[in-house]
């Protein structure tokens, strides 16, 4: 696989429209801009990558939007060697992210096909501290919890309780919760045993997020 200069410069476009956007936080707009996003895509849409647009990937799911996933990251207010828990790992492109901005990165994904090939791109990429799991994201990761930060990348009609319980006192969850329309992003801070502060933010579209696993066939 090749990143060239071009597909240096498209990136870098790409940071620059997203700032244009609103997305403010200078770490997040430089992993965008490092990181190969044509590696993670299909050769059919090698020459559309830097387009802020989803596409579709394996097993009937898409690679988020470049503006999802710098928002949601900034959201997140990553801080080197935080550990995070990702919910959907996906293509791995919001993994790549999360890890270039020095998180601890614990991953699930409930597509084995997926999962698969998120593991060797990440290999490929030389992220080799990222931990992936071939799980079902609903029940988090309880025996690694509790986590300083929490992204769920699918759209959820309710905030799965075992997340809201693996995250540490001041912790972040970032989850899409709604119908399968269209999803509001919410933020969710911890503040105590029992304590939540709950922010409702944008509209989004995202795939749902099922319980199990599906394995590959």
């Amino acid at each position: 696989m090749e990143d060239s200069n071009r597909h240096k410069g498209m990136r870098k476009r790409l940071a620059e429209k997203l700032y244009q956007k609103g997305i403010r936080d200078e770490n997040v707009l430089s992993a965008i801009q490092a990181i190969p996003r044509h590696f993670f895509l299909d050769k059919a849409f090698e020459e559309h990558a830097y387009e802020d647009k989803a596409f579709p990937i394996d097993e009937h799911q898409t690679i988020s939007q470049p503006y999802t996933v710098a928002y949601q990251t900034e959201l997140l207010q990553v801080k080197k060697r935080e550990k995070i828990l990702e919910i959907g790992t996906g293509s791995g492109y919001q993994s790549a992210v999360l890890a270039l901005l020095g998180a601890r990165l614990y991953t699930i994904e409930r597509h084995e096909l997926l999962y698969s090939k998120a593991k060797k791109m990440f290999e490929t990429l030389g992220l080799l501290g990222i931990r992936s799991y071939f799980r079902d994201g609903y029940k988090g990761l309880g025996e690694f919890a509790p986590f300083d930060k929490i992204l769920v990348t699918a759209g959820a009609t309710e905030v799965p309780p075992a997340l809201k319980k693996q995250l540490k006192i001041g912790g972040i969850l970032v989850i899409p919760v709604g119908n399968q329309a269209h999803q509001k992003m919410l933020k969710i801070t911890r503040l105590g045993k029992f304590d939540y502060q709950e922010e409702t933010l944008s509209n989004f579209k995202f795939v749902p997020l099922l319980k199990g696993k599906n394995p590959q066939k």
